[in-house]
């Protein structure tokens, strides 16, 4: 007999409550910000921080100078921690959400769900923006119309002071037809989003740092690709043009800490 497991949800009580109409929600898994060991522990002991970490408090940084801007301000990001492996939802749950407080991660909400049922968590809690170190859960949720990215072990020496977002912008002018239509909207309605958070900001000292960076192609693409996000209303603090030349060397250099095109991106080396 198979028992489908019961998804779980919690809050935390002191975190501040977001405007759920205007919260940009970003579910990050909790492998990616915590080594989550494998074994049992005690109730009383945390994790050692993961690759995610660094971003998460880059969001939370961005969310602070946002209030401190505008105290009434409502256009927040809402961070929700996954846990996919019903294992370790078994054995860490209550470690997971210890550790969150021990660091003093913002996390508004925490799911515990089995494998089958954490696509239907992530239409539930009205995500975003998706994101793992596992690649066949970000396609799987990118399938299903969720902006999703990947997370490397890169992303653990990002800045944490700003939120650095890379954009791919080889993609970004093609039509929005095709079976990947979802979640290139998906992908569109994020970036509007966050155009609007960085246009609460100055050319000069910003919590975010919006970056393009086109692969192929000359001027004329990256020109193309520059127009179609500023008709999104996402301002480009960076912007690169590769012509064909390796993306590792620039990709180290950026530090940002995750890419996107118009629906699924995993980075290339």
């Amino acid at each position: 007999m198979h028992l489908r497991q019961v998804t779980r949800e919690f809050l935390l009580p002191k975190i501040r409550q977001k405007d759920a109409e205007r919260a940009v929600v970003v579910a990050v898994t909790a492998s990616a910000v915590f080594e989550c060991a494998a074994d049992d522990a005690d109730d009383d002991e945390v994790y050692g921080v993961g690759a995610a970490s660094p971003l998460l408090q880059a969001l939370q940084r961005v969310n602070d100078r946002l209030l401190e801007k505008n105290p009434a301000e409502s256009l927040l990001f809402d961070v929700v921690l996954f846990t996919t492996n019903s294992q370790q939802q078994q054995q860490s749950s209550r470690i997971i959400i210890s550790s969150t407080r021990h660091y003093g991660l913002e996390v508004s909400r925490f799911c515990f769900s089995g494998e089958d049922d954490f696509m239907e968590s992530l239409l539930k809690n009205n995500v975003q923006l998706f994101l793992s170190t596992e690649s066949n859960e970000a396609l799987q949720a990118s399938q299903r119309g969720v902006l999703s990215a990947l997370l490397d072990q890169q992303t653990s020496s990002c800045p944490s002071e700003q939120l650095r977002v890379l954009y791919c912008g080889d993609t970004i002018s093609q039509t929005d037809t095709g079976p990947t239509s979802v979640s290139r909207r998906a992908a569109q309605g994020f970036s509007a989003r966050l155009g609007e958070m960085r246009r609460r900001f100055d050319l000069f000292d910003s919590p975010l740092s919006i970056i393009l960076v086109t692969s192929h192609g000359g001027r004329e693409s990256c020109g193309g690709a520059l127009r179609t996000l500023r008709s999104r209303g996402v301002r480009v603090d960076e912007a690169y043009c590769l012509a064909g030349a390796p993306q590792g060397p620039i990709m180290s250099m950026l530090q940002s800490h995750f890419m996107l095109n118009d629906g699924f991106c995993q980075t290339e080396e």
